[in-house]
């Protein structure tokens, strides 16, 4: 029985009329780059500012961690800029991988995520570089869109990615023995654990600490659970009891062997042997962590390890003022600081709040709370937690190392909420997820891949009202909606609409399912592909150049990386000389002729800093002389947005931008993509 009710037509035409204006939302968040939003994420308010805030803070985080790599397409990056221990010249560092699909899967051009998904399972060089739950990352994508095409598509890959891991590696791998996997914190992406910790004795703990972890055990968990799923939906049904029995036998073994009794926790057990801990041996203290089961939707119901979530919300253990910790004060070496760069303190996982470890709790949590309904009754965590430990986690990203604007960095103190690690490759890092957060739990939209549509917020009386529209779920446009009193759109209660009109509404807060959502395909993929990239300086071409002598010629090469932001603090551009009348130029040279016929300009502008667009501009190509092309439309210069240029299409070995700064005022040149 569907446990919603269907309005009259009069009801669907009021919630229509109560669209948000996606313009304005759009361009009070987004400004001059604003179009690129526009048709591409879900719009959202509410009346907690701050979680619509920082939700439009994490779409520009998404839009900035985008990197074109020409012809294999996009990627997600995890620092903004460049680390020495990513797989290079792409920028991969897989160990957030689940995130940036997960966020992604939102995300009304799917080119992204599927694009990624190629490239993490096909192209990346660096498999067990970090653990990694990629293929359930591909499967949580399908959840959404439910484009069995795409999705089947990495099945083959997604089953060699999980075989990779079931070998004895010297950073991790598996343990025939347990059949179970094993993993160094280091390469868990979680350095200075209480495994690595007294692994040392006490001294150190970046390397070494392998251990049976549950959060290694929940990927693999969940990355089979995706491949027997996938497989079953095409038909494979060897396949899909072959990887449904892998995952089962994992679960059970975490169940007998992970979780500790003594703890009420899910915590590891030593891998390592040497002179000060043991094999096979627990760890002395209870971690974070120890909610990734539930990430992956791994426990049963069972009000035994319900227990856990007592600790999440006790402020001796791990729930901070600030943050969640990641392990507990009563730990020996609790936030013992091991790791400098210079003065400043490096990352470390004993004891202080990560952005990326509170994404996958408020997952856990939502999960416990949407389909655990025996741990739920417990009474021991609610809807007002999911809320609470949201907002927290929203107030982190006001940096104020920053005065206070949005800026999410690596790690936090998590009894000031002041960051830890404020390094240069720090600011603006996309290590975690928070938009997902929002529309699975928050909102409650919860993906599946039956054709229902079901929605359960998991808010409560602190929030008064939130609308978000433009999901697009399973081909169709999906709007949900809460007002208690009615005040902020006109009518009270929760309502859910399909295409544009109400399927379904309550009075109250409550779940909410609608059936028959028969799917339709979502728009096709545009794939148009940037010829002027190119990932590394001092290779082949593509290759830049300038009309200025005394240039840095890595300056030069961030116009034709593939990657486009506007921060003003982390610079990814070259800037001309200050403006005195002269033209100047910034030149791609292909290295043979290539048939071009648009460009997608990126200027930064600063008036503070003395920087805007140019006076005026014009693009020429060489096709044996340099002419100025024959234009279709030049677009208004604008200053951090995206400037257009399309004309008819000509073969050309080189191209030109030519442009006249403005009086005393320098142009800083942030891409020039040429397709």
């Amino acid at each position: 029985m569907r446990s919603s009710r269907i309005l009259p037509l009069a009801a669907s035409l009021l919630q229509v009329a109560a669209a948000l204006d996606a313009e304005a939302l759009t361009t009070k968040y987004f400004g001059n780059d604003a179009p690129w939003y526009l048709d591409r994420i879900p719009l959202f308010e509410t009346s907690v500012a701050e979680i619509q805030e920082v939700y439009y803070y994490r779409w520009g985080l998404f839009r900035a961690h985008q990197r074109d790599l020409g012809a294999d397409g996009f990627l997600s990056t995890e620092f903004i800029n460049d680390v020495s221990w990513q797989a290079s010249p792409w920028a991969i560092l897989i160990n957030a991988a689940n995130y940036h699909l997960r966020e992604g899967r939102w995300c009304r051009d799917r080119r992204f995520k599927e694009d990624y998904a190629r490239v993490l399972l096909e192209v990346n060089p660096a498999t067990t570089q970090f653990s990694e739950v990629i293929s359930d990352g591909v499967w949580q994508g399908y959840l959404v869109d439910g484009v069995l095409e795409d999705a089947a598509a990495r099945l083959e890959a997604m089953q060699t990615q999980f075989g990779v891991w079931n070998a004895e590696l010297d950073v991790g791998g598996y343990d025939p023995s347990k059949e179970m996997y094993y993993i160094q914190p280091l390469t868990d992406a979680t350095e200075y654990t209480i495994a690595s910790i007294d692994a040392s004795g006490g001294q150190d703990g970046f390397q070494g600490g392998q251990a049976f972890r549950p959060s290694i055990n929940s990927y693999q968990y969940a990355n089979a659970l995706a491949i027997s799923n996938l497989a079953a939906l095409t038909g494979d049904k060897a396949l899909a009891a072959e990887y449904k029995d892998k995952a089962e036998n994992i679960k059970a073994l975490v169940q007998e062997h992970l979780w500790n009794s003594t703890f009420e926790h899910f915590i590891d057990r030593f891998y390592v042997d040497n002179e000060y801990v043991n094999y096979w041996d627990p760890i002395r203290g209870r971690e974070l962590v120890g909610y990734v089961p539930w990430t992956h939707d791994l426990p049963d119901d069972d009000e035994t390890f319900a227990q856990a979530w007592m600790h999440i919300i006790d402020p001796e253990k791990l729930a901070g003022p600030h943050g969640l910790r990641t392990n507990e004060p009563s730990y020996e070496y609790y936030m013992v600081q091991y790791r400098y760069e210079g003065d400043q303190r490096e990352c470390q996982w004993n004891g202080p709040a990560w952005p990326y470890q509170t994404t996958q709790a408020l997952t856990a949590l939502a999960n416990l709370l949407d389909h655990y309904p025996n741990s739920a009754a417990a009474g021991i965590v609610t809807k007002a937690d999911y809320v609470a430990i949201l907002l927290q986690y929203a107030q982190l990203h006001y940096n104020p190392h920053y005065d206070g604007i949005l800026n999410i960095e690596e790690d936090y103190d998590a009894d000031t909420g002041e960051p830890i690690v404020g390094l240069a490759r720090s600011p603006h890092y996309f290590h975690s997820g928070f938009v997902d957060q929002v529309i699975s739990g928050f909102v409650g939209i919860r993906p599946r891949a039956d054709d229902i549509l079901e929605v359960n917020p998991l808010i409560d009386e602190t929030v008064s009202y939130f609308r978000i529209e433009k999901v697009l779920y399973h081909g169709h446009d999906v709007a949900v909606q809460w007002d208690a009193s009615g005040e902020q759109y006109g009518t009270p209660g929760l309502h859910v609409e399909v295409d544009g009109e109400v399927v379904a509404s309550s009075a109250t807060l409550k779940r909410l399912t609608v059936k028959n959502i028969t799917r339709v395909a979502p728009p096709e993929i545009d794939r148009p592909i940037a010829l002027s990239v190119q990932l590394a300086q001092d290779t082949q071409y593509p290759t830049g150049s300038v009309s200025v002598s005394d240039v840095n010629p890595a300056d030069v090469h961030f116009v034709i990386d593939g990657r486009v932001w506007f921060y003003p603090e982390i610079q990814n551009w070259w800037d001309s000389p200050t403006g005195d009348g002269s033209e100047m130029w910034y030149q791609i040279d292909f290295g043979a002729a290539t048939k071009v016929n648009r460009a997608e300009i990126a200027f930064a502008a600063d008036a503070e800093s003395g920087f805007d667009v140019p006076e005026e501009y014009r693009v020429q190509v060489n096709t044996g002389d340099w002419v100025d092309v024959e234009v279709g439309e030049y677009a208004a210069a604008v200053g951090n947005g995206i400037t257009s240029v399309q004309w008819e299409g000509v073969s050309a070995s080189q191209i030109r931008l030519l442009f006249t700064p403005k009086e005393d005022v320098a142009v800083r040149l942030v891409e020039f993509k040429v397709f």
